[in-house]
């Protein structure tokens, strides 16, 4: 392959001689990367979370009658023709006597002598992912009280603040402390690859004495970042699936929720794609910006 054999050739002779030295760089990097792919795990899970709740953000307009089916479909066009509605539905008094007896299970007897005819009946309506903030739902509250019939409005005004705060809070801690993560990463990276050329400085003088150019002689450590930054990577991502493994195999022991039927699960391909891009991209520039102190560009 030429020239490009020998640099990748001459980068796996460099790992074989200084095994220590590339061990050492390699579990720097991975453990690094599992520090921000712990967080992300953890990040993406409660994305995840945070979706399904959203999902329970519903408008309720209560009739204390039954709706005929002209009225349910009169009623469902108006609801519908208003923006951000996803899905509208009809609960009637037996139904919702139904959830009221599901919701009281075990006790029952508190229910004797009710008849479904003391509860409303509802349209309940499911909002798009997109108008589910607060500010959406206070403009499209008041539009529905202004359709003919409406009168009685209700989604939880304080519970739907409270949960787009905490989701708005969430992602802002995400943001700044990935951020952090990420400058942390480099910095630990490419000190830890300088101290691997560091120890090759001789190497470099005496290819640069010979008349060796640059990128010649750059390459070959450039091949190996790529290498370290790699491995480090699918290293790393080992590690978090063992811990991810172990954590699901013991997570009854210790919490009051199981954690497979919560949903809960892996970093999906595109991250771990991403994951892996991102060691490479770690080892090439880490070795890019230690290389400076001793060739200069």
């Amino acid at each position: 392959m030429g020239r490009t054999g020998y640099f990748f050739n001459r980068a796996w002779n460099n790992i074989r001689q200084n095994v220590f030295v590339n061990v050492v760089t390699v579990g720097t990097i991975a453990l690094a990367l599992l520090i921000v792919s712990l967080f992300l795990l953890v990040f993406v899970n409660m994305e995840s979370a945070a979706e399904n709740w959203s999902e329970r953000v519903q408008v309720t307009v209560y009739f204390d009658h039954d709706l005929a089916v002209q009225e349910q479909t009169a009623f469902r066009n108006k609801i519908t023709s208003l923006a951000g509605v996803a899905r509208v539905s009809y609960v009637s008094r037996d139904e919702a006597m139904k959830r009221f007896k599901d919701r009281l299970r075990g006790q029952e007897t508190l229910l004797e002598g009710v008849r479904p005819e003391v509860l409303p009946t509802s349209l309940e309506i499911t909002m798009k992912r997109s108008s589910r903030d607060t500010l959406s739902i206070e403009k499209f509250v008041t539009a529905l009280k202004r359709i003919p019939g409406i009168s009685e409005v209700q989604y939880g005004e304080e519970w739907v603040r409270r949960f787009n705060l905490f989701l708005n809070f969430m992602r802002l801690l995400g943001a700044l402390l990935g951020g952090f993560l990420v400058v942390a990463v480099i910095f630990i990276v490419s000190n830890t690859i300088k101290l691997t050329i560091y120890a090759r400085r001789d190497e470099l003088e005496v290819m640069s004495l010979v008349g060796a150019t640059r990128f010649f002689i750059k390459a070959p450590f450039l091949v190996e970042g790529v290498i370290q930054g790699g491995a480090g990577a699918v290293l790393a991502m080992a590690l978090l699936f063992g811990l991810y493994e172990l954590f699901m195999y013991n997570a009854d022991s210790f919490l009051t929720f199981n954690p497979v039927t919560s949903g809960l699960s892996f970093l999906p391909v595109e991250y771990l794609g991403a994951l892996l891009l991102s060691g490479i991209v770690l080892g090439f520039v880490g070795s890019l910006t230690s290389l400076k102190r001793f060739i200069t560009i």
